[in-house]
């Protein structure tokens, strides 16, 4: 078999965390009075690191990106980091990891407590201790949170190595170690139109599809 380890994305791979994302989102546009953004923008808030996407669609820098990501967190934590479902599939999924003896961890852009602590009500936790998440100054790039679950789990060899996700700043920070990537169409990102035929192991339309894409 040839893959020992294989790291999830959390939003959009494991969990659908439309709804609390985006009311946080929405909560924070009015907060600092800018214009609300037409739905389809909104959803492609989930994922990245907020500073990024506020920074990109309202053209931003600075400071206030700091105090954006702030008044969002403290929302999201306190009143929408539990509004989410998991995908159909997933712990059936993580069972037959298990099962076949390949170990699974998570690496997020989601800050790494409210990660733990959403990962750890949805009963991930039974499957993986290995969760990494965004640090609150968003100076961790996905390649280093990746690293991160790499070098707890001890595998060694990065080629016995896949990453699972839904953008392609998880399929970045596979490429920049040098591991597989597996894109999944069923989330916020990739269609399967745009992965056709991107040098990636392969894309999952439901979550069983990463179990054989891996065997």
């Amino acid at each position: 078999m040839k893959y020992r380890l294989a790291i999830f994305d959390l939003d959009g791979t494991l969990l659908d965390t439309t709804e609390g994302i985006v009311k946080s989102v929405v909560h924070t546009i009015r907060y600092f009075n800018l214009p609300l953004l037409p739905q389809e923008v909104l959803l492609s808030f989930i994922g990245p690191p907020i500073q990024d996407s506020f920074a990109k669609f309202y053209g931003l820098s600075g400071d206030i990106l700091q105090e954006i990501a702030t008044i969002f967190r403290n929302d999201y934590s306190n009143n929408n980091l539990l509004k989410a479902k998991p995908y159909d599939g997933i712990y059936q999924l993580f069972r037959l990891l298990s099962d076949a003896g390949i170990q699974t961890a998570v690496a997020t852009y989601k800050r790494e407590d409210y990660a733990v602590a959403l990962l750890n009500h949805f009963g991930f936790n039974e499957y993986t201790k290995i969760m990494y998440g965004g640090d609150h100054d968003n100076k961790l790039r996905k390649k280093d949170i990746i690293q991160k679950c790499i070098d707890t789990s001890n595998v060694g060899d990065n080629g016995c190595i896949v990453m699972v996700g839904d953008t392609l700043h998880d399929a970045v920070g596979a490429e920049g170690l040098g591991i597989d990537f597996i894109a999944v169409t069923y989330g916020f990102g990739f269609k399967a139109d745009e992965v056709d035929n991107s040098g990636y192991v392969g894309y999952a339309d439901k979550a069983i599809d990463v179990f054989n894409l891996m065997m």
